[in-house]
């Protein structure tokens, strides 16, 4: 138990200086964009006078000297102030958590598809290694590898919303409806498939892959061979010894995909209408609003930071001989 209070620790202090560290690349990343920020936000007002462009400078602090916004930035973030929005006329923090949920939803689904559906078929291609059953699934991996995920999700509305009309194209569920309780739930689902299965089909294709070629590498260590010469029935062979060990590159992938996923929410919900934060950055980058766009960043790189914490725990779980140091 010591142990694993001083790892979490050890790693909340790094943590919190990743999370310094891209604060500062995003504050600077941000004002490198060409452009005033106030004489778009005044233009976009309608009133782009210079005493009301000097007023938005003075409102959002872009008139002081860049050393002094960079420590008012980074004093607000300590508290988890990420600043206010003057085109949406809200907190930045408000913005973000109402919104966060729907990209959670959608990366996690996501997330859980592509992994289990793609160590699945990355088993059953390393026990059909060389037999039709494998050339199958590897050619269907190859595929969703290969399609980028505008065209996968576009093909997706046009089959099954399209054609077939099972499915909802866009949004997050049926405007103009009261559902609630299990009704309301099943309505969000059937919004979630499409999009959830277009992010996910090229991660999956990738844990396919990977878990075929390293089940395929474990099957042929001396500790497998052993194994078997002691009676072990195949199951018990692949369950215990194979997978087990199997498993760990492809939880390395996991840890680093699933900050990933963030990322590549923003073209799937900007294809699929989905409210998340993805969409809220992109709308964010058109209308040039700093405290949104900094705000999401920083946000985006919290859940990072989280991921790989987790993944460094669940080697330890997948592995026992991995100590947590």
């Amino acid at each position: 138990m010591s142990k694993i209070a001083a790892f979490l620790g050890r790693r909340v202090v790094k943590s919190i200086l990743v999370l310094f560290m891209i604060a500062l690349f995003n504050f600077f990343l941000v004002r490198a964009a060409p452009g005033d920020p106030a004489e778009i936000l005044a233009g976009q007002s309608g009133a782009a006078d210079a005493e009301y462009i000097q007023k938005l400078r003075q409102d959002f602090g872009l008139d002081q000297p860049i050393a002094v916004q960079l420590m008012s930035y980074l004093k607000h973030v300590a508290v988890f102030d990420l600043g206010y929005s003057h085109r949406q006329q809200a907190p930045v923090s408000t913005l973000i958590l109402n919104q966060l949920p729907a990209t959670l939803l959608l990366a996690l689904t996501s997330f859980a598809f592509a992994l289990l559906a793609g160590m699945a078929l990355g088993i059953q291609a390393a026990l059909r290694v060389g037999k039709w059953g494998d050339t199958v699934i590897t050619t269907v991996a190859m595929l969703a590898y290969a399609t980028p995920l505008f065209w996968v999700g576009l093909m997706l509305v046009l089959v099954f919303s399209v054609q077939l009309q099972w499915l909802p194209a866009f949004g997050y569920e049926s405007v103009g409806t009261s559902l609630t309780g299990v009704a309301r739930f099943l309505d969000i689902a059937r919004h979630l498939m499409l999009p959830a299965i277009t992010l996910g089909l090229f991660y999956m294709a990738v844990y396919t892959r990977l878990t075929r070629a390293s089940m395929l590498e474990i099957r042929q260590l001396d500790f497998v061979k052993t194994a078997r010469a002691k009676g072990l029935s195949e199951r018990t062979v692949i369950t215990r010894h194979v997978l087990r060990n199997a498993l760990l590159p492809v939880i390395t992938y996991a840890g680093i995909q699933a900050g990933h996923l963030i990322g590549g929410a923003l073209l799937v919900e900007t294809v699929f209408g989905w409210p998340g934060i993805g969409r809220l950055a992109f709308d964010a980058l058109v209308q040039r609003d700093y405290s949104v766009l900094l705000g999401v960043f920083f946000m985006a790189s919290i859940v990072v930071v989280v991921v790989n914490l987790i993944t460094d725990i669940l080697y330890t779980v997948a592995d026992p001989r991995i100590e947590l140091k």
